[in-house]
């Protein structure tokens, strides 16, 4: 029962993040945005090294764990 209530509270937290870090847009009523924002900043540049680091991590993880066992 208290993996489930982590697990539930972590997801909130998760997609609470999403929700108040979302920038509304103003529909022009042919489906784009309309507005003169400037466009948000791009995340894609970091994307392979967090996958890389996120591997790596999970790999010595797994090693460590093994050991143990």
């Amino acid at each position: 029962m208290r993996n489930f209530f982590k697990f539930c509270l972590f997801t909130f937290i998760l997609m609470s993040n999403f929700i108040m870090f979302a920038q509304p847009g103003d529909d022009d009523g042919s489906g784009g945005l309309e507005g003169t924002d400037p466009q948000p900043a791009d995340i894609d540049s970091r994307l392979i090294l967090l996958l890389l680091l996120g591997i790596v991590f999970a790999f010595f993880t797994l090693k460590k764990n093994l050991k143990k066992s």
